[in-house]
């Protein structure tokens, strides 16, 4: 029982540590446009316009 007495402000600070964490990535916007970032990573867009270009280039 000794212990709770370290854990429990422990486990508060890092509470709100996580809490002020939550807000400032809201708040700066990093949650948005989840969707787009997600493409992002998956589909390389620009890879993909440059090697169509190279394609047509060599065809002329």
């Amino acid at each position: 029982m000794d212990v709770l007495i370290y854990l429990v402000p422990f486990t508060v600070l890092f509470s709100l540590i996580g809490l002020v964490a939550l807000i400032w990535a809201i708040r700066s916007k990093q949650y948005d446009d989840m969707k787009g970032a997600a493409e992002r990573i998956l589909f390389d867009i620009e890879d993909n316009n440059r090697n169509d270009l190279k394609d047509k280039n060599l065809k002329k």
